[in-house]
């Protein structure tokens, strides 16, 4: 580490924080970034030497302006982690043109704001973006608005990996599947089965961890990675491999 800086929105949340935590081996700092200023600043307090909090609504493109000019004050920035992100309707029945709206500005516009405020930062250092993409940006698993921005933030991805390589950026997305969080836990209190009902559709018969997402952002992010960029990496314990359900439907054979 040589005074590296690496930023994380949307940090208040589970995810957020396995990131934060897992690249702080990686970096001096962490820029824990969140429009819940006063819960970003209490999860500041689990690694006081790394972390620092950052309050910023990733939508307004001032906002994005005036956090890459605060992350800078504390060193060379060359991991931007865009983690922010949030899914309203569950149906297109439901969507209306304000939630439409609201889930486009958050994830995707937001991507594209924090990437450009941030752009001669990552020139300077070569550094690396990932993007927290998801399964619903490659296949219907409801929350229509918040897929079809998923899906546009992965080719966004593909778009400033190709023009931004020759300055040495690289650009990567993760697809997470379903991530045991606090949001989910919400879930289960209605619904106390709904992991286990869940789990038949994983491969690996389990839904991942916020620390499964944190440490293919560290990967992606990270030397090892250098020559990757443009993709998605699903962590999806499977998901999006196939239905082993309908393959012994369709086969007739208990081997699925």
């Amino acid at each position: 580490m040589t005074g590296t800086v690496a930023v994380v929105t949307g940090a208040a949340g589970d995810i957020g924080l396995a990131i934060a935590q897992r690249l702080s081996d990686t970096h001096d700092k962490i820029i824990l970034a969140d429009i819940n200023s006063e819960a970003v600043a209490k999860l500041c307090d689990v690694r006081e030497d790394k972390f620092i909090p950052a309050v910023c609504d990733v939508t307004s493109e001032a906002d994005c302006a005036e956090l890459a000019r605060f992350a800078a004050s504390h060193g060379p920035v060359n991991a931007l982690i865009n983690n922010a992100g949030a899914a309203r309707a569950t149906t297109l029945a439901d969507t209306t043109a304000e939630i439409f709206r609201n889930d486009t500005a958050l994830n995707l516009e937001a991507s594209f704001l924090t990437f450009k405020a941030f752009e001669a930062a990552l020139k300077q250092s070569r550094g690396s973006i990932v993007n927290i993409a998801s399964v619903n940006g490659l296949a219907v698993f409801g929350h229509p608005a918040y897929s079809a921005a998923k899906a546009a933030m992965i080719h966004l991805t593909k778009l400033i990996a190709v023009e931004y390589g020759k300055y040495g950026i690289r650009c990567n997305a993760i697809a997470p599947g379903t991530v045991k969080t606090q949001a989910w836990e919400d879930r289960a209190a209605v619904n106390p089965n709904v992991f286990e009902e869940a789990k038949r559709w994983y491969p690996l018969q389990r839904v991942a961890d916020p620390a499964d997402v944190a440490n293919a952002v560290s990967f992606l992010s990270g030397a090892e990675a250098s020559a990757i960029t443009g993709v998605c990496l699903p962590v999806d314990c499977g998901l999006l491999a196939g239905q082993a359900e309908l393959a012994r439907t369709f086969s007739q054979s208990d081997n699925y």
